[in-house]
């Protein structure tokens, strides 16, 4: 925790970024399973890394998984599990992620189009709600900067879960997001990449100054 922020660094591919992430101080680091992402790793990549990264709180992202792909990355070692999904998707579907992994453990980001809320469901099924930039294409990743009042609505409406903000975070606009959305918990990624799955020190390390 920076300041009293928690920070998620997420789209990590190599040991050597994981572990800047980790002295810079977060306190999650994100591995990308989805196969359409430019930062995807397999569970196999994971594995080596998972060995080499003891203590630190690893968080598998995917999207709308299988139950037998979720059970996978249970068994492969992850600590919590971010899980991208259309708002359209069934409840019973929401509800079976929820039960396989516990909703302590779960990180629920749904695609969310402008002006829309966080169904019920959704929240009674995760206590952690990820707030991304909506794609009506895809499932983050954008590099844009969200709907910081649309967050600080939630957040304040609904103070049972804990809400993360993610989208197009980086060091220029990191306290004014956080002066607009009352975050405490960010989720940065292409903000501090020099490439895809590829972290720069420098922009990691402004991120974080940034924070305090």
């Amino acid at each position: 925790m920076i300041a009293g922020v928690q920070l998620k660094v997420c789209g990590l591919t190599s040991l050597v970024d994981a572990e800047w992430a980790g002295r810079c101080g977060a306190d999650f680091l994100g591995f990308v399973l989805h196969a359409a992402s430019p930062r995807r790793i397999t569970l196999g990549q994971f594995a080596v890394l998972r060995d080499l990264l003891p203590g630190r709180k690893k968080v598998a992202v995917s999207v709308e998984p299988a139950p037998d792909d979720l059970a996978a990355q249970q068994g492969a070692g992850f600590d919590f599990f971010q899980i991208h999904f259309r708002l359209e998707t069934p409840e019973a579907t929401v509800a079976e992620w929820s039960q396989l992994v516990g909703p302590q453990r779960l990180w629920l980001a749904p695609r969310l189009p402008p002006g829309a809320e966080v169904p019920a469901a959704v929240r009674a099924a995760a206590r952690c709600i990820v707030l991304d930039t909506y794609r009506p294409d895809g499932f983050g990743g954008s590099g844009r900067a969200g709907d910081w009042s649309s967050f600080a609505r939630h957040r304040e409406q609904f103070p049972g879960n804990q809400w993360v903000l993610a989208g197009g975070l980086k060091a220029g606009n990191i306290a004014d997001a956080l002066a607009a959305s009352g975050a405490r918990a960010v989720d940065v990624n292409s903000g501090v990449e020099t490439a895809p799955g590829v972290k720069d020190a420098e922009k990691l390390r402004a991120f974080v100054e940034a924070l305090r």
